[in-house]
């Protein structure tokens, strides 16, 4: 039983939140859904971004039909990102308002506790399991370039004055590449779906702790989560998403927390 939270704020500094989740239930199929997307482009155009793309992905994907094998749901959450990239780039160049605006998106689609996980740009997408914590997102960053091909150290990628100059987002051309990558939760394992506003603040180690804290509420543990990240700086929109495999006899649960 798959149970989810997910959490947003605007942050310490920030004077409109660019972020935006949503985690769901899609029916009929049965079908679990995260989306995190932190948008890009300044006032009106970053909100304007997320927005549309959050939209887009959760009509498309609305009426997927129940049954489908892992590589059909890949297709499915792959083609609702791109339509969602046409829907955002489109709007860009027909309104100078939101010219070159974009957002980076992660997503996952789970069947039960299998499914896949999509991702464009530094938004990430982390596995708990008792061993420890996965990232399973590659940052579509020029820092993670420089730092891939051994240009810098990952001490110097830390504080680059350019680590947030993105290779790849969603929006911002008429075509782009998207990610994908399997996921299985065994039971009391989680998934983290966050915007780089927690994860340029709160540490791996730090989010593994919180995370296993199995006797907290999984909302409260979101909650310690954005608290981290404010009182770390907070300097960014900080938005997490939390699914975990909870125990049998369980309820499962949606909740969203927003401020």
């Amino acid at each position: 039983m798959i149970h989810t939270v997910h959490a947003t704020h605007i942050g310490n500094v920030r004077s409109v939140n660019e972020d935006l989740s949503w985690v769901g239930r899609i029916k009929p199929g049965g079908y679990t859904l995260g989306i995190v997307a932190d948008g890009m482009g300044g006032h009106l155009a970053g909100d304007t971004a997320s927005r549309l793309t959050v939209e887009t992905i959760v009509a498309d994907l609305g009426g997927l039909e129940a049954g489908l094998s892992p590589e059909a749901c890949g297709a499915a959450l792959s083609d609702a990102i791109l339509h969602a990239n046409e829907v955002v780039h489109r709007q860009g160049e027909s309104d100078i308002r939101y010219h070159n605006m974009g957002t980076t998106v992660v997503a996952v689609l789970l069947s039960g506790t299998e499914g896949v996980i999509a991702h464009i740009g530094d938004s990430r997408a982390y596995k708990i399991t008792a061993e420890g914590i996965e990232r399973l997102t590659d940052d579509h960053t020029l820092v993670n370039e420089l730092l891939k091909s051994g240009q810098i150290s990952a001490k110097e990628a830390g504080s680059h004055p350019r680590r947030n100059v993105l290779t790849r987002a969603l929006g911002t051309d008429a075509e782009v590449k998207v990610d994908l990558d399997r996921l299985a939760l065994a039971s009391g394992e989680a998934l983290i779906l966050c915007s780089d506003g927690l994860s340029n603040f709160v540490a791996e180690s730090e989010m593994l702790r919180t995370v296993l804290k199995s006797g907290e509420a999984l909302e409260d543990r979101a909650h310690k989560l954005i608290r981290m990240a404010l009182n770390s700086g907070g300097d960014d929109n900080i938005t997490v998403a939390l699914f975990e495999n909870g125990r049998a006899g369980q309820d499962a649960a949606t909740k969203e927390w927003v401020q």
